[in-house]
């Protein structure tokens, strides 16, 4: 069995090389040599050669097909560790590691900014929140004053007025 699983081994890596990185093609064959392996002490016979083989090819590529799902999503952990760099290897040199989500300071920041400001929206008057929404809404002005009969000097009034005390509720949130 080991004479086959090193004479397919170049044959089935190189057919396969655009399914996944050689590192994982790798492994997937280390894989399913090792399941062949086991499958062969518990008793298993092959009929020939060409038996294990086949086998083993059955089993390299079902582990294939297992890695490219797991890559695609099914396995969040997998789906994360994908992009991934590797430290190793790096000597004496300083490495630099650059994050590539280094915006995620400011969207943890714009979050807390957004449930501050959803929290204070509370102390608007109900026409105030109901303007001031539709404007987030991108609702044209002339529509909404149509919907809810509204003049639209009204309109600009509560939206201006709902605006100006937003921003006193939001400066006194920030006085300590």
């Amino acid at each position: 069995m080991s004479l086959v699983a090193h004479a397919r081994r170049e044959l089935l890596l190189r057919a396969h090389r655009h399914r996944l990185r050689p590192e994982d093609l790798e492994d997937c064959y280390s894989q399913a040599t090792l399941e062949l392996v086991a499958r062969a002490l518990k008793g298993a016979r092959f009929a020939s050669r060409t038996h294990i083989e086949n086998a083993l090819e059955q089993r390299f590529l079902s582990r294939v097909h297992d890695r490219r799902r797991a890559l695609s999503g099914r396995s969040p952990m997998q789906a994360a560790l994908e992009p991934a760099r590797s430290i190793a290897a790096v000597g004496e040199r300083q490495v630099d590691i650059v994050d590539l989500r280094a915006e995620l300071e400011e969207l943890v920041i714009l979050r807390q900014q957004l449930r501050r400001l959803s929290r204070l929206a509370r102390d608007l008057t109900p026409d105030q929140r109901l303007v001031l929404a539709s404007q987030l809404a991108q609702v044209p002005g002339g529509e909404f004053c149509r919907r809810h009969q509204w003049s639209p000097e009204k309109y600009r009034k509560v939206a201006q007025r709902g605006r100006a005390r937003l921003r006193r509720l939001m400066a006194d949130d920030e006085r300590p």
